[in-house]
């Protein structure tokens, strides 16, 4: 599945690219942000995904994504144009994580990230969570501290489970991608965490398949991923699976676009949840392999 999701969006590579007015009166949700999500999943998956050939598939979507961005000119202009705005520092965080930087961006993003403007605390803790996992990647002192915001999400609270409700979840799962650098340091989940989404992860994740939200599961398999020991749910992966197009996309919810839907109707309803799928099957490949690694 991750090698039918990468072919897949390298074929429609395309649709990432950037319009002329991408730093003005472009709509930053459809434009910057699924580059950002090319970027961030791109270079996890050619990180540490075994397999060499999709390492380097992955590369070449990430190099695409980089090419995109001006190599990283577009953030200095993002950044002069919105210095209270987060995202230009979340986007260049991505691939300063991958090693691609630009040393005027790398010094306009610290004199930014330490003006007091900057330091304003932010009403949605989990979007704090990212802003100061960005701010490491770019390697800019945090603003403000990891586990006090931490201690205000839904990741830091452990609250009922039966509280948790679509938009709430993907608040939590990106709650574990930021603590854990989306899967690469797992064991920064604290045991009671780790504890609180075993037991309960296994029935959100049957909820939302039978709901059929297609990429909210995925996330939640990526999730998955993270715990220790955690088995390969195999029937879930199976929906996924079949809830796939014949040429490897997943809808994010639902039946794929119906014949006839124009291309960029297509990559829009399936774009995400094709990578967050190749996402989360690079992470359950990982765990697999390191849980069979001799002790």
């Amino acid at each position: 599945m991750v090698a039918e999701g990468l072919d897949w969006t390298e074929r429609h590579r395309a649709h990432f690219r950037l319009p002329p007015d991408v730093a003005t009166t472009a709509d930053p949700n459809l434009t910057l942000k699924p580059l950002g999500e090319l970027a961030e999943l791109s270079a996890l998956i050619a990180e540490l995904h075994p397999v060499p050939e999709l390492r380097d598939r992955a590369r070449r979507l990430l190099a695409h994504a980089w090419q995109e961005a001006r190599r990283g000119e577009l953030f200095a202009e993002l950044v002069r144009g919105e210095p209270q705005a987060t995202y230009p520092v979340e986007l260049y965080g991505s691939f300063a994580r991958a090693g691609l930087r630009d040393a005027a961006v790398d010094e306009l993003m610290r004199t930014t990230t330490g003006l007091r403007g900057w330091q304003l605390a932010r009403e949605d803790h989990t979007r704090t969570l990212a802003v100061l996992n960005a701010e490491a990647r770019i390697g800019v002192p945090h603003h403000t501290d990891f586990a006090g915001a931490l201690a205000h999400t839904w990741l830091g609270r452990l609250p009922e489970p039966w509280f948790l409700e679509c938009r709430t979840a993907y608040g939590l799962t990106h709650d574990v991608f930021h603590l854990t650098d989306w899967g690469r340091a797992p064991s920064r989940l604290s045991p009671a965490a780790a504890e609180y989404l075993r037991l309960w992860l296994p029935a959100w994740l049957d909820s939302w398949l039978e709901e059929r939200l297609w990429d909210l599961a995925g996330e939640l398999l990526a999730v998955a991923a993270c715990l220790p020991g955690a088995a390969l749910d195999t029937a879930a992966w199976q929906r996924l699976a079949a809830a796939r197009t014949a040429d490897g996309a997943l809808p994010e919810q639902d039946d794929p676009p119906p014949p006839g839907t124009g291309p960029a109707e297509c990559f829009t309803a399936c774009y995400h949840s094709t990578l967050v799928l190749a996402f989360a099957g690079t992470l359950a490949r990982t765990a697999t392999l390191d849980s069979e690694a001799p002790g």
